[in-house]
């Protein structure tokens, strides 16, 4: 073997055998990051605890089991009329509409129940499927009395329709972030008095 072999056969022996310094000090950089990365995560994924509505102070369903039942009743009625009577009893065209009656009466009040329904608790206010904290609500309007209309009275309703549902009364309030609103219900004068107190009481801290 030549002095020129010799030296290349040390320079490979000294190139494999130096040790690996970056993958070696850059291994805990990479732990670090990813323990970080799953305290990430788990923070992520737990939830926020949900705030406490408190107790219920006014609530109206929305839906009466009257639509559901004036269909089928009528139908009973004219059976009862056809079997008393002395023509046929038409049983196939009589079960079909009471069928179709009493599921349209159904879906009606079902109808009724998710976008007129109101629910007031100590800290929250739902009507329909929108439901608002107290705490967002920056001032209660009192009743027009006058004939002259207020600016509360055209603002549009709380909850997914555009206006206050029929036989409902609109009652104004004005949103924290500036915008007009009416609240309604049914009852709405013992509607507005327990709306009131709650929305001082959380405004008072209580």
């Amino acid at each position: 073997m030549t002095a020129g072999e010799e030296r290349d056969d040390a320079d490979v022996d000294s190139t494999t055998s130096q040790p690996d310094v970056d993958s070696t000090t850059s291994r805990p950089d990479v732990e670090q990051s990813s323990d970080e990365n799953d305290a990430d995560v788990e923070a992520a994924a737990v939830p926020d605890e949900p705030v406490d509505p408190g107790e219920t102070l006014f609530h109206e369903s929305g839906g009466s089991w009257l639509a559901v039942l004036v269909g089928p009743v009528l139908v009973i009625v004219v059976l009862i009329l056809e079997i008393t009577g002395p023509g046929q009893v038409h049983w196939p065209i009589l079960a079909i509409f009471f069928v179709i009656l009493g599921g349209f009466g159904w879906i009606q009040r079902f109808a009724a129940q998710q976008h007129t329904s109101v629910t007031l608790t100590e800290r929250t206010l739902r009507q329909g499927t929108q439901t608002i904290d107290l705490a967002d609500i920056a001032k209660i309007y009192p009743a027009n009395n006058s004939a002259e209309p207020k600016d509360w009275e055209s603002a549009p309703a709380l909850g997914e329709l555009s206006g206050v549902p029929r036989r409902r009364k609109g009652i104004g309030v004005k949103l924290a972030d500036g915008r007009l609103k009416q609240a309604w219900a049914r009852n709405d004068e013992v509607f507005r008095s327990e709306l009131t107190q709650a929305w001082q009481a959380v405004k008072m801290g209580l």
